[in-house]
Order: C-alpha cells, then structure tokens, then sequence
C-alpha cells in the first residue's frame, strides 16, 4: 500500500489528439494566463489557488550540459481538466522559453542522445506516438505509427534503436468470444488480479518493445505472447529499463507471474536482454522479493538498483544493490546503511553512485564512492529533495517543503551550495503567508523520541486558542516528509485557522529499519500508542483547545481514524476518514494486491489461528463510536473498495452518530479531477468546521 500513497504529484492527463506544433496559442489552450485568477486577498492558501499552481515533471538535462527540458502542468477548474507543455531553460537559469503551445498534452520529455533533438509522448488518430522536434520545439512530427498508445520510450545510445511500451490483447474480448451478442457487457474471470488499483482486466498486457532508429521498423516484443507486465503496473514507467552504454543491450524489470501468484508474491527481476543474440538473462534470480530500477554505469562495467530481500514484503528497506558485468555477481552495499536508497544516478567517471534517502521525516541526497563504499550525505534541511541528475561538478535536483511545491535546484558538489533555478510559482507564492512547519520530539509510551511535525496558521497569534487536527499517514510506510501534497496539504488545513499534528509514528521510515517494520502485524499497537502521545502532547501547549480536537486520514490513516473512533476516549470531536479499511475480513476478501494483506496482517482470516491483526479490525470497535465522523470514498478505487466506507457510514448512522458519507463513483484511491478535488477540500472543511468551530 505504500506505493500508492507516496505518489505524491499524480498528474491527470487528458489524453485525445495531439496536432502538429504550433506557434499560436488557441482558445483551448491551458496555461497560466488563460486562466481564472484567484482571489488572493486573504493572503492564504485555499483551492482555487492550489489549483492554479502549476506542477513541475519531467525534469531532463542535455547532452551537452547546457540546458535544462521540463513539463509543467497547469490546471482550470473551470474546464475540469489540466494541460502539459514543454519548457527550457539554461542550465545557468534565468527566463524559461516554453517550447510548446498546444491544447493537448506533451508527455515525458526527453532529450535524443546526440542532443539534436527533444522527443516526447502525444496522442495522434492512431493514440499516443512518440513525437520528435528541434530543441526549439520546431518542426515537431510524429515518428511512430502504432496501434493504440505509447505509454513510455528511450532511445539507445548509439541512436540505432528506441524501445517503447505498448499494450497487447493476448485473451480474447467478449466481443471476439460471442461475436453474436454485441451488446453483452459483461467481464469473466478464471485466475486473480482480475482488477488493480483502478482498471479492471481486459485481457491486455502491457510489453517492452524494441525496435530500429529512426524507421522504427523490425519491432521486437521482448515478452512475446507472454502474459506478463513492462513495466510493473500500476505505476511503473521508464525507469525500469536501462540501456547499456554499447547500444547492444538493455535491461528491464518484470514480474514474471501470472493470476494468484502475481497478487500473493512481490517477486520482481532484472533481465538482460541481448539485442544481437536475442537472449534474456535473469540478473537477480536468487532474490525472491523486488528488484528495481536499474541504471547501468556510464563504462557499462556496473549496474546499481534497490532490492527488497522478503518476498511478499512492499515495505522493506530498500537496499543499494550493484551488479558486476565482468564476475556476473551481485552485492548488497548498503548492509551498514540503516536506510533507503532510490532514485539512482551515475557520476560521468562511473565511480560514484547518488541517490535519495528518507532521514528523520526529510528526503536528501547521498553518494557512495562505489570502491570505498563510504555513503555521504550531500543535502541537509528540513527540505524534501525527489530526484537528482549529475551534471558535471554538480547535481540538479527537485526539491519541496510543505509550504513550497517542486521546483528546480542545482547542487555543487565542491562546497554542497544549493541554487535555484526555476521558479514556476514564485509570482503566486509571494501573494501568500506561508504556515510554519515546526519539529517537535515527543516521547512515546515505550520511551522512544518520535518526530512530530507542528503546522502553524499563517499570522498565527501564540496568544490565540486554536482547534488541532491530528493527521494519521496513509501507506501504511510512507513518511511523513517535506511533501507538497495537492490533496492532503498542510498550507490549506493550516490557512483555515486549524494546527496541524502530523506524527511520524511506528511503520514509517527515515528512522531505521526496526521502527519502519514494527507496524507489521500490530496495527492496533504502538503506533496507535505513538499517534494519541503525539496529540495529547501538543494539546498541552496555551495556544491549543484541547477541547476543539480533530483526526483525519486516509488509507491506512483512514484505518487509522476507524481505529481511534473506538478508543479515543473521548480526546476528539471529529473525524474524517477518506478510503479507509473498517472491516478487515472483508477488506481482505476484496482487495487486489494479496502479498500486502498477506504479510501486513498476516494472512487470511480462516487461517487456523486466527491472525492476530484481525483482533484490531475497526468494526469490532464501533460499539464505542460517539463522535461525528465524516466518510470519503472512491467508486474505482480497488485497493480499498468503497464498501468498506459504506460499512463505516452505516454503522455510524444506525447508532445515530451524526456522520456524513461523501462518495465519488469516477475516482479511484485518489480524487485528482480538478472539481471533485475542490469539492472534497470544501466539504472537509465544511465537516471540520461545523463540529470544531460552530458547535
């Protein structure tokens, strides 16, 4: 479930007919200008203006080291729906140029190896094709012409293949089954993993294809007539494919199992595929759990990825693995280094290897010296840095905090001084107070220092009472970091006169190992402990109405808010839960990916025992709910089906709680439509404070 709560930046992207570039905005076109401007005279953050920001993706540097290709994204919520164009800028910074102007999408830029041109995803007649252009934006034109859509590419090295996504149908539609009953709409299913995430089966696999530059004749699929998945579903992209630097062969990630033993097993590879021989080798067989995102060494010598050692287990920590080429053998070099390690990137003389690592609730880059094995930290503050790049003597970077969304960075690694560089937001951020993120050490009921995040309102007065909410994170193993979150955001709870509790309670990362798993098997244990020492401790402070308190959470916070419902002890007022599992015998019956339930509780519920995690199941516990309770769910949301919702609502209604149940049937674990996201931001707030303000 982590996976699912720490993509913190979906973009939505509509998807329909991408025209030759244009130099002439349109009327459809979304950008900045077009749009409606908010109302900044509270000097706050509210929807309208969280809507308006726009969100920085795709951040890529030149061959050459001289210019820097982005996505931005802007939104109308008028309109229901954002637009991405291309930007560049000099690597120095400065005045971005934007490169594109089109009322469609330009998806994942990237830069051609030689330089000499940017290529991007946009959607044509035939779906979404691979489009070239000058790095001016000029001149753009479609380079493929396949079936269906694209849904990510690289080239080679050399420049003499490209490889892409596609889906393939490898089981027959109902249609093509009963050609007779064109009306029937129906789905049939043999095996598990009938649905995920959002989407339900349909029979087609997502494959990694490879085929000739520029023609892009001679495809090959590297997983012909097999019913697996590249990348990983379902939010794998490109950087599960790596090309060696000889052009001559690539590697790719792929859980190579089917139905009941894809849901229950977490067991993904790194293979090798040889363009010349057309053979496949699995580099990492000998672990049984994940095995991603491999990048390859600018000398094609070595290759650096993260592994997880226990299969089933989506949590573990997330090892530094490199493989050498030349012995054929693989090694853990993070065995001393109690933290994560994702988000790889090479140095030019393949030496160093840099990367992002979670510590104490912030994000920063580090380096290992691949000989020595010594791991530095670059970064410091109480930033979240999200990816990194090497340009020569220094790294560019992406960087957020709760007050700020993504932006831009440059690091030099002589001194580690940090510059930015864009400042896609600058102008509307200046029209705002921002609240103030304070860290707090509280002491937990076993003795152990807890960091805990204290959001104050913008102008806060110390002089002033102020009712608190006490945020439960989702995940259940996702930090709660310096994130700019465009639903759960701190700047809006915050700019509606509301502190915010934001814990780092057991089972989240940043803080070693043995506290990221203490959560397994125990959700009704310390952590619970760990959230209520978080909230009574700040209740203490002279600027908090200990009697105006709140909880709110989603997914497994939304868990977590079922749970405190039934052992508050009276401490809060309200809740609100969005997309929460209430009834876990039931949860586990429905939801998709089996190898979480199966290690996070432990298992089935006819196991003989009975798992212990099913003794901390909400329901059993609503008996003791006397707190108005605010219920949020998605229709197509798959990983906690809405039912779970409906069980809380009703309960709560037939004992006469005062509750409300807000329900989306087109979103999924997320809202992410422009106007279901503002609605959800009103009522939140509108439930908040009915009970914690005006009651």
């Amino acid at each position: 479930m982590k996976r699912t709560l720490f993509c913190l930046t979906l973009v939505m992207i509509m998807v329909s007919g991408c025209k030759q570039a244009k130099n002439e905005k349109t009327a459809a076109v979304i950008d900045k200008e077009n749009r409606e401007t908010p109302d900044f005279s509270k000097g706050v953050m509210d929807e309208k203006i969280l809507w308006y920001l726009g969100r920085l993706g795709d951040v890529q540097v030149s061959p050459d080291g001289k210019t820097l290709l982005y996505a931005v994204t802007y939104y109308d919520y008028r309109v229901n729906k954002g637009n991405t164009e291309l930007y560049t800028m000099p690597m120095t910074g400065g005045e971005p140029t934007r490169i594109t102007v089109s009322e469609e999408n330009e998806m994942q830029p990237i830069w051609r190896p030689d330089g000499k041109k940017i290529a991007y995803l946009c959607a044509n007649d035939r779906g979404m094709q691979i489009w070239e252009a000058d790095p001016d934006g000029k001149n753009a034109k479609a380079i493929s012409n396949v079936d269906g859509d694209i849904n990510g590419f690289g080239y080679s090295p050399d420049l003499k293949h490209i490889c892409y996504f596609k889906n393939v149908q490898l089981e027959p539609t109902i249609e093509e089954r009963y050609p007779d009953l064109p009306d029937a709409d129906a789905m049939i299913y043999d095996d598990l993993m009938y649905r995920h995430w959002n989407y339900w089966a349909d029979g087609s696999y997502s494959h990694l294809f490879v085929a000739d530059y520029p023609s892009l004749d001679n495809e090959v699929d590297l997983l012909e007539g097999r019913k697996f998945h590249c990348p990983n579903p379902p939010f794998g992209g490109m950087e599960e494919v790596s090309w060696h630097p000889d052009g001559n062969k690539l590697v790719y990630c792929c859980k190579k199992l089917t139905g009941k033993a894809f849901a229950e097993s977490t067991n993904t590879d790194i293979y090798l595929y040889d363009l010349n021989t057309k053979a496949t080798v699995n580099l990492t067989e000998t672990n049984k759990g994940y095995d991603m995102d491999p990048v390859i060494s600018p000398d094609g010598k070595k290759m650096v990825w993260w592994n997880m050692k226990t299969d089933g287990f989506e949590s573990e920590k997330h090892s530094l693995m490199l493989f050498d080429f030349q012995s054929g053998t693989a090694e853990d070099y993070s065995l001393d280094f109690d933290q994560d390690a994702t988000g790889f990137a090479w140095s030019e003389d393949s030496k160093t290897v840099y990367f992002i690592s979670c510590i104490e609730a912030t994000h920063h880059v580090y380096k290992m010296d691949v000989e020595t094995r010594i791991i530095e930290q670059i970064t410091e503050g109480d930033y979240d840095y999200n990816t990194v790049q090497v340009d020569g003597n220094q790294l560019i970077v992406t960087r957020t905090t709760h007050a700020e969304p993504s932006e831009i960075y440059a690091v030099q690694l002589k001194d580690k001084s940090v510059k930015q560089l864009s400042f896609i937001n600058k102008d509307i951020l200046d029209k705002i107070t921002p609240a103030k993120s304070v860290k707090r050490w509280v002491k937990t009921t076993d003795g152990k220092q807890m960091l805990v995040w204290v959001i104050l309102p913008p102008n806060f007065d110390s002089t002033k009472k102020y009712p608190a909410l006490l945020y439960c994170q989702g995940g259940p193993q996702s930090s709660v970091s310096q994130f700019f979150s465009y639903r759960w955001n701190f700047q809006m709870m915050a700019a509606h006169d509301y502190i915010i509790v934001a814990p780092n309670r057991r089972g989240l990362p940043g803080f070693g190992h043995e506290w990221n798993d203490e959560i397994s098997g125990d959700y009704g244990g310390q952590n619970m402990k760990d959230y209520l020492a978080a909230i009574d401790d700040v209740a203490k402070e002279p600027y908090v109405d200990e009697n105006r308190l709140g909880c709110v959470g989603a997914s497994y916070g939304g868990f977590s808010v079922y749970w405190l419902a039934g052992h508050h002890q009276k401490r809060f007022k309200a809740f609100i839960a969005h997309c929460g599992m209430f009834n876990l015998e039931s949860w586990y019956g429905t939801t998709e990916e089996l190898f979480f339930a199966n290690h996070d509780i432990e298992g089935p519920y006819w196991k003989t025992p009975v798992p212990k995690s099913y003794s901390f199941s909400p329901h059993k516990f609503v008996g003791n709910w006397d707190t108005p309770i605010l219920v949020i769910h998605g229709g197509k949301d798959f990983r906690i089906p809405y039912t779970e919702g409906m069980q809380a609502f009703d309960a709560a209604q037939m004992q006469g709680i005062p509750s409300r149940f807000l329900y989306f049937p087109e979103e999924c674990h997320f809202v992410s439509k422009p106007q279901n996201s503002m609605l959800w931001q009103r009522e939140f707030f509108r439930w908040l404070d009915q009970w914690l303000k005006n009651s």
